[in-house]
């Protein structure tokens, strides 16, 4: 298997239009983690992804009867630009799917490179479903996003980059992990050539599809409503079926990271690069970090930065939850008594940190809530802080990793219910697209009064809306009927901790 993709991936004509993307050393991590640290730029295509390389290399290799009847593809974002660009410079129509509530800047990326958008579904199922429909009636060509031997060797150049670059010792390669296209061609061609290198797949907690896989010995899909979109570049469902078969021989290991260490390893990019990489692009980063943390330094690592298609409102969540993921900010609900000089005095516990966020609420006679975040140089100090809290007589939350308290109860301190009506607590993610609100309010009917509301636009494909509705607990099921039908994501937050403290 290996010799042959080697064999494809030294054919493969992906320099007709993808760059050989340069090794750059990141000083500042390299002396944190005590680790050579060398960054892959695939952030600097002409895409500002790596996806061109596997898209070219599959349609170059079309006849050109395909490349007049032209071809199709469902992608949210990079394969897309990928398709769009190679069809262009192939001469041929490229017609591509998307979902509704894709992002517009990438919407208008694909329309300016050529392609012609059909915009369909909310999903990348339905997206992809619609596609394959369309490559039936109209006698067009697939080009898969990961799934593909042609997209796999277009891919595995990169790593035949990296061996041409870095001739010295190297001690392990990290690769965001998505369909599994990127991680299978880099495999292929280092374990032929380098099998002492360790490859290690980085995927986010939320879509962690290749790590289900390995678990249960086959492929799996995870269920839709439990992706995490965040990272949306490689928000997948199910592992490729040729991917797979590659991935389960030659992958050393897979890390997990959260949000929030995404978050931080796209700060350390910028501090080191002065570039600032989507979500997706930056995993590999926070997966280096995760393991050196968990195993030691590495002599030598390389990490590849996949891409940089990340929209600009989308740096506002990135910047606020950077420092949690760098175990350098806390966030604490600590309630204090309600009395002359309560305030100085637990400002005083605080010590000499540096507060990054500090809301205060009275909740009554004798009691304040108090929301403040807490710089900390790591976990250690964070248990540290609450200790001295505790030990100074408050009673403290730890809300570092409650997702309702940092997306919405943090810009909400100071709004409460009056006290005299029963409340239910409910997240929501809903796309991005106009109607979307209607259509939710549309489904409740007249039988639920809204007595909160509160949304956040992260520049994302969908919108974080934090939402009170009047009933009591009894009322919880009915009411999660009517959620169901209307079909948004949601999760109850009748019971957290940040909405007793500061909602409620």
């Amino acid at each position: 298997m290996l010799e042959r993709y080697v064999k494809k991936i030294l054919a493969a004509r992906v320099y007709d239009v993808a760059r050989t993307t340069p090794l750059q050393r990141l000083d500042g991590l390299s002396d944190r983690l005590g680790t050579n640290v060398l960054a892959k730029r695939e952030d600097m295509q002409p895409v500002f992804s790596f996806k061109l390389r596997g898209s070219y290399n599959k349609m170059a290799g079309l006849t050109a009867e395909e490349l007049k009847r032209g071809v199709v593809t469902a992608s949210a974002g990079n394969h897309a630009q990928g398709v769009a660009l190679s069809a262009r410079e192939l001469g041929c129509k490229a017609h591509i799917v998307m979902g509704r509530n894709t992002p517009s800047i990438k919407v208008n990326a694909v329309r300016r490179l050529g392609g012609h958008v059909i915009l369909h579904g909310d999903t990348y199922d339905e997206a992809s479903k619609h596609a394959d429909a369309l490559a039936e009636e109209k006698g067009l060509t697939y080009v898969h996003p990961y799934d593909d031997p042609d997209v796999i060797a277009g891919q595995g150049t990169v790593g035949m980059e990296m061996l041409n670059q870095h001739g010295g010792d190297l001690d392990a390669i990290f690769v965001p992990v998505g369909g599994g296209g990127l991680i299978s061609g880099i495999a292929a061609y280092v374990k032929y050539l380098r099998p002492d290198v360790q490859v290690i797949g980085v995927e986010s907690e939320g879509s962690a599809c290749l790590s289900a896989a390995l678990a249960a010995g086959k492929r799996v899909r995870l269920p839709y409503d439990a992706l995490d979109l965040f990272a949306d570049g490689i928000s997948v469902a199910q592992i490729g079926k040729e991917t797979f078969k590659i991935c389960r021989k030659y992958v050393d290991d897979v890390v997990t990271v959260s949000t929030d260490e995404i978050c931080a390893a796209i700060k350390d990019l910028y501090d080191d690069m002065r570039s600032i990489a989507e979500p997706a692009g930056a995993v590999s980063i926070a997966g280096m970090k995760k393991y050196v943390e968990a195993k030691g330094p590495l002599g030598t690592a390389i990490a590849v930065v996949s891409g940089a298609n990340v929209n600009f409102d989308r740096l506002r969540h990135i910047s606020e939850r950077a420092e949690v993921g760098e175990h350098r900010e806390v966030i604490l609900g600590v309630t204090i008594p309600e009395a002359s000089g309560s305030f100085r005095k637990f400002c005083r516990t605080l010590g000499k940190r540096s507060v990054t966020e500090f809301n205060y609420r009275r909740s009554g006679p004798e009691a304040a809530h108090v929301f403040v975040g807490a710089q900390v140089s790591a976990p250690e100090d964070s248990r540290q802080l609450i200790a001295d809290l505790e030990g100074a007589g408050y009673a403290v939350a730890d809300m570092t990793l409650n997702e309702t308290a940092k997306l919405h109860v943090r810009h909400m301190v100071g709004g409460r219910g009056t006290g005299e009506t029963s409340e239910l607590l409910y997240r929501f993610e809903f796309p991005e697209r106009p109607g979307a609100l209607m259509k939710f309010l549309n489904g409740l009917g007249s039988r639920w009064n809204i007595t909160l509301f509160h949304y956040r636009n992260h520049g994302a494909a969908w919108g974080r809306v934090l939402v009170g509705f009047e009933g009591r607990r009894t009322d919880s099921a009915s009411l999660e009927a009517f959620l169901e039908r209307i079909g948004y994501r949601f999760w109850e937050e009748s019971s957290n901790a940040a909405y007793d403290l500061f909602l409620r």
